[in-house]
């Protein structure tokens, strides 16, 4: 990897390194009724969180669409739901609006983030915090850090905790540091939904494979939202799903920009981004919400740009 590069290309990244999660924001939930609010709002069964410690799971309107997705877990004596900027506003917004009827109080934390990965960095953290999370018990504490497990084709971990204790962690660490928006990039390859403001309140939690990373129950009851979701899944309705996209492009790409399928000679509409990581050498990584029977040798460019041919990368889960 050359270190003065701001946006590196995934097959140059280090294989192990620390990433600041700038993009990333928490809703904290604290007060006495955090646990029974957040069930009536979430797409996760949010009782169960203190046993199993790690839920994945969105937050809807009325209607179904998705303002957030997010991984959600205690730190200290609140929750806190990590997700990306442009959802977290939004989200935060709806949840005050109702906590009025209950003792909870939401804000955004003031808590840092920051993610680890690889081999090299698995074994320093494991020498600098004990017992790492897995599986079985995916977030531990130490000394006022929270240390939560993610998964997919490039695990780690993400340390939550007050900047100068991971300041400190990251020192003694001695891991490179790459910016903030290397985490977007390990999102789309890990295939968990990273929403931009274009994608806020657009699609239902199936259309982003929240069920494929276990982000729904289906026997909570009731949840804003609940309706639709369940139409989707006993009735068959949704028609769309998330993937992954690469490509390469000389010319910078917006997350607004619409996606187009080849048929034959012809270009039609094929798709919405949902978020992008372009490299520096213009390597493009996108995740996007398209039909769901698309095909892994289908052909999708940026639309009307005729130096983006994209295709599928493979996601670390099967969709159903």
């Amino acid at each position: 990897m050359n270190p003065e590069s701001s946006h590196p290309a995934l097959e140059t990244l280090p294989d192990s390194f620390a990433v600041w999660l700038d993009d990333m924001a928490m809703i904290s939930v604290s007060g006495d009724e955090r646990l029974s609010y957040l069930q009536g709002q979430l797409t996760c069964d949010i009782n169960q969180l203190p046993e199993a410690k790690l839920l994945h799971g969105a937050h809807c309107d009325a209607k179904g669409k998705v303002f957030s997705a997010f991984r959600v877990f205690e730190h200290e004596d609140q929750v806190l739901m990590l997700m990306s900027k442009d959802s977290a506003s939004a989200s935060l917004a709806q949840l005050q609006k109702f906590a009025v009827f209950a003792k909870a109080e939401l804000v955004m934390s003031p808590f840092k983030m920051l993610a680890v990965t690889g081999g090299a960095a698995e074994s320093a953290l494991n020498k600098h915090v004990g017992t790492l999370p897995d599986s079985d018990n995916p977030v531990i504490s130490s000394n006022g850090v929270s240390v939560i497990a993610f998964n997919g084709h490039r695990s780690g971990y993400i340390l939550v905790g007050d900047e100068v204790s991971l300041n400190y962690i990251l020192n003694a660490l001695e891991l490179p540091c790459l910016g903030g928006s290397v985490w977007t990039l390990l999102e789309i390859v890990n295939g968990f939904p990273c929403l931009t403001k274009n994608a806020v309140e657009e699609y239902v939690p199936q259309m982003l494979n929240l069920q494929a990373i276990d982000g729904i129950s289906f026997t909570k009851g009731c949840y804003m939202g609940q309706e639709t979701v369940a139409r989707m899944k006993y009735l068959g309705k949704n028609k769309r799903a998330m993937f992954a996209l690469y490509g390469n492009s000389e010319q910078p790409i917006d997350a607004s920009s619409m996606l187009e399928k080849q048929l034959g000679d012809n270009w039609r509409r094929g798709g919405n981004i949902t978020s992008l990581y372009q490299a520096d050498d213009g390597s493009l990584y996108i995740q996007a919400v398209l039909a769901n029977d698309t095909e892994s040798n289908d052909i999708f460019r940026v639309k009307d740009l005729n130096d983006t041919v994209l295709t599928q990368m493979p996601l670390p889960y099967v969709l159903n």
